[in-house]
């Protein structure tokens, strides 16, 4: 199978780095602090969605700005402790890449995306994060907005995701989709293409884009 494309977009966490040690240790203790009992934690989808939305789920309104900003300075301060690293095949699928070819689009704010990144080395040209936009993952939004970025028609993106809300976007936006299970099974996965992670993929840069195989 091959996928031509003219702009890649990728999610960050869960597909081009792991940080779940850092985000279980942080959010367990913003819960704790605000009074959140275990199961009504249990009940909110995490993964994929903007903090202002996780925490407009779980706590009035009014403590919603609050909170928003405890949980970003608790996930910025737990970067430095090995809470993030390199998933499979990462780099060397990047660095394939020509600058102005991708972009990271993220539900993390801009400040932990770039610390996330940063710590392990990725410096994406352009980044999409949850505060340039009204409304995050699973709305199109975000990879509506990398697309015009990087001046590219979004049927000629494929975005690279981890988890259903990040597909639901992508395919709202009009895009090829590529899963990658690494942190949800492949039957949770609604997708063009679902693979292990970027290892199982080679990048070909040619005068027309992009094409996307499977190893062999």
């Amino acid at each position: 199978m091959k996928i031509h494309a003219h702009a890649l977009l990728f999610d960050n966490d869960g597909t081009l780095v792991s940080s779940l040690a850092s985000v279980d240790r942080c959010w367990t203790r913003w819960a704790t602090e605000y009074g959140i009992t275990a199961e009504e934690f249990a009940r909110v989808e995490l993964h994929g969605r903007p903090a202002a939305e996780i925490a407009a789920d779980l706590l009035p309104a009014d403590l919603v700005p609050e909170a928003v900003a405890r949980i970003e300075d608790l996930e910025v301060e737990d970067v430095p402790h090995g809470g993030v690293h390199l998933l499979p095949g990462t780099s060397a699928f990047l660095d394939s890449l020509p600058a102005e070819r991708w972009a990271v689009v993220t539900s993390a704010t801009r400040r932990l995306a770039e610390a996330r990144l940063d710590a392990v080395g990725i410096l994406p040209k352009t980044l999409v994060a949850a505060d340039d936009v009204t409304r995050g993952k699973p709305d199109p939004e975000p990879y509506l907005l990398a697309a015009r970025t990087l001046g590219v028609d979004p049927a000629r993106c494929v975005v690279f995701e981890d988890a259903p809300a990040g597909l639901t976007a992508g395919r709202a936006a009009g895009m090829t989709t590529v899963a990658l299970t690494t942190t949800h099974q492949a039957h949770e996965l609604q997708a063009d293409l679902v693979v292990e992670n970027l290892s199982a993929l080679s990048a070909l840069v040619t005068e027309q884009g992009v094409e996307i195989s499977l190893r062999g």
